[in-house]
Parts: C-alpha cells; sequence; structure tokens
C-alpha cells in the first residue's frame, strides 16, 4: 500500500492506494490552519494504525503554500523514514500516477524537498 499526502492548498489529501493505484481509502478536508494538528491522526486513521502496510509514500511537491508544503512533506518524509519504506515526491495534475510509477518502478528520493514555485511571503515582525 502507499500513503499520499498533498498539502500544498487550504484541503488537504491524503490517499491509501493499492499498488496499481486504485484508492483504497481517502480523506480530504478543509485543514487550514488546523494542518499540522490533525495531519498525523488523520492519516493514523486511514492507516487503522497498522504502518507496516506502507510500502511507499508519495508527496505532492508543489509549487503551492509555504507552511502547508512544509508540514506535509515533513509528515511524509518522517513516515517514509521511520517505516523504512521508499518516498518520491511529485508535482502536477498527474502527481499521483506519476507517484505510483515512480514506486513501481523502484525509485526513491531518499528525501522529499518542497518546490514553492516562488519566494515565500513572511511578514515582518511589528514592533
Amino acid at each position: 500500500m502507499y500513503l499520499a499526502i498533498r498539502s500544498d492548498k487550504p484541503e488537504a489529501e491524503i490517499y491509501l492506494l493499492d499498488n496499481q493505484g486504485e484508492i483504497v481509502k481517502q480523506k480530504l478536508w478543509d485543514a487550514n490552519r488546523t494542518l499540522a494538528r490533525d495531519l498525523p491522526g488523520e492519516i493514523d486513521a486511514l492507516v487503522d494504525g497498522d504502518y507496516g502496510q506502507l510500502t511507499g509514500v508519495i508527496a505532492f511537491r508543489g509549487p503551492g503554500s509555504f507552511t502547508g508544503l512544509r508540514i506535509g512533506i515533513t509528515v511524509a518524509n518522517s513516515i517514509a523514514y521511520a517505516n523504512g519504506v521508499a518516498i518520491v515526491g511529485c508535482t502536477g495534475d498527474d502527481w499521483l500516477s506519476r507517484g505510483i510509477e515512480q514506486l513501481n518502478g523502484g525509485a526513491d528520493n531518499q528525501i522529499v524537498l518542497p518546490e514553492y514555485g516562488a519566494a515565500p511571503h513572511i511578514t515582518p515582525a511589528r514592533k
């Protein structure tokens, strides 16, 4: 089973897919500012606490929200590392199918880095 995470926009997406790319389970929700709090629990519920069934992780790399991508990709990298499974990062509308192809082909990025698409907009501190 593959775990896929997309967190580049207010609506977060997580999927549990079989090796042929069929969606076994999915969760889409309006995460907004609660992504860091809710994502680990939503993933745990999606896999029913059984991370041993995972054989790979697919992370959406961007472009998109600076903070959303950092959170989602950090969680994806952590899950892949902790479970000793391959991880790939993909972009574009076909990110899921490309991620499945890469994992099925034996690819492993070992760590996925976000692709923001622009410099982050960081609000200066008020004095």
